[in-house]
């Protein structure tokens, strides 16, 4: 693990002098070897993750249907620059400019797209009561859908539940699903040109990160 201080202010509170960047050089089966790069401010604890890969990756597109449980299992590596979609759900979740890369599995991807339907739903909850008659309808349905949404993820892996299919976008080419049955393909132009790419990797590059002893 090699520890250092980067002279660039925090992007949240701007405060110079305080972001250090911290790597980590580690192997994932069927991924390779790659370093875990993570810079953090310690005045205000803002903090970014992403991985990058030791050799050159293209941009591309990983997927897989989840039917059965033991797929929820898989292993799953997301970088700050992938979009990861759920087609049949019609849910997208796109890298912001605070992304950060993780490591997780197919379990872990679903629990983080619940957790954000419960943030919506619960909003929903709260403004009801002060909406007009006419958007607590649409209030109404929309509530409906993220119901059906809950029950969508919570029941995958079980033996009647409908199949759900994970996407992994990534213009860089950082992300991966580790799956015999996961497949791979090159993004479109017409992908490329749409897909946002998360956060500024200009920050650091593969050449300011020192492997570990």
């Amino acid at each position: 693990m090699n520890e250092q201080n980067i002279e660039i202010p925090c992007p949240v509170c701007f405060e110079s002098g305080k972001v250090k960047m911290i790597s980590h050089v580690d192997e994932i089966p069927y991924f390779g070897e790659h370093t875990q790069v993570t810079l953090l401010c310690d005045s205000c604890g803002w903090r970014q993750t992403d991985f990058i890969p030791a050799e050159g990756k293209k941009a591309g597109a990983w997927s897989m249907v989840i039917d059965s449980e033991e797929k929820l299992t898989a292993r799953v590596v997301r970088s700050s620059s992938c979009t990861v979609v759920l087609p049949e759900l019609d849910l997208q979740v796109n890298p912001g400019s605070n992304a950060t890369g993780y490591v997780s599995n197919i379990e872990g991807v679903m629990q983080r797209f619940l957790d954000v339907i419960r943030v919506i739903e619960r909003d929903l909850v709260f403004d009801f009561d002060t909406l007009e008659e006419d958007k607590r309808t649409t209030a109404t349905e929309h509530m409906a859908t993220l119901q059906n949404m809950k029950l969508a993820i919570g029941q995958l892996g079980e033996p009647k539940a409908n199949p759900l299919t994970i996407v992994l976008l990534d213009p860089h080419g950082h992300s991966m699903i580790l799956h015999p049955d996961a497949s791979e393909r090159d993004l479109t132009d017409e992908e490329l040109a749409t897909l946002p790419i998360g956060p500024d990797p200009a920050v650091f590059s593969t050449d300011d990160v020192e492997p570990s002893a």
